[in-house]
């Protein structure tokens, strides 16, 4: 896969969502993987206070506290997990062995208001589901924070902004699986995700 292509074809700051989306559609027109063994991943918690490591824009060891964030993973029986993180300055792409250790750590020591949880939603699902007008990219006048990606937003036919759903840790809500720190590792090294 010639992730440089990815990483600069079309995404924009501060909508991990849409790079994903993004990400995930080039993986469905490609055919660069079975799209069965790839996931978006919504990390967040009911606080919106998540923090990661080795991001950006982090300073030093320091963490970034996200309201949420969205990764994709590839889970693959024949290699390790790897995470693609348009925003860490670990390797693009990185195993889930190494962004697990620098990027997630621990929540052991970690107020709970921190901890965080995992929404492993499959690509196709996320597909056919996700919707964003971007409005949470608007500031109280309507202007926008950053100026938006060039292609329309994107939506379903019986949506056209469902996020909160997707960020979400509540299992009744949105599409997916719900995991905590340690049962999301656990379960993709033991092929239970």
């Amino acid at each position: 896969v010639d992730y440089d292509w990815v990483k600069n074809a079309v995404m924009m700051k501060k909508i991990d969502e849409e790079n994903v989306w993004k990400l995930c559609e080039f993986v469905r027109a490609e055919r660069t993987a079975p799209l069965e063994q790839v996931f978006a991943v919504f990390i967040s918690n009911k606080n919106r206070t998540v923090p990661l490591w080795k991001q950006k824009s982090g300073r030093g060891d320091h963490p970034v506290i996200w309201d949420y964030h969205v990764i994709l993973l590839h889970v693959s029986p024949q290699s390790d997990a790897m995470v693609y993180d348009l925003d860490t300055v670990l390797s693009f792409p990185c195993s889930l062995q190494l962004y697990g250790a620098k990027a997630l750590r621990s929540d052991y020591g970690i107020k709970p208001a921190f901890h965080r949880k995992f929404r492993v939603i499959p690509a196709d699902v996320f597909l056919q589901n996700f919707a964003s007008d971007r409005s949470h990219m608007r500031k109280a006048d309507g202007s926008w924070q950053m100026p938006p990606p060039s292609y329309p937003p994107i939506h379903t036919a019986e949506s056209q902004m469902n996020l909160d759903d997707f960020i979400s840790m509540e299992s009744s809500v949105g599409w997916g699986s719900i995991y905590s720190l340690n049962d999301f590792l656990h379960g993709i090294q033991t092929n239970q995700i």
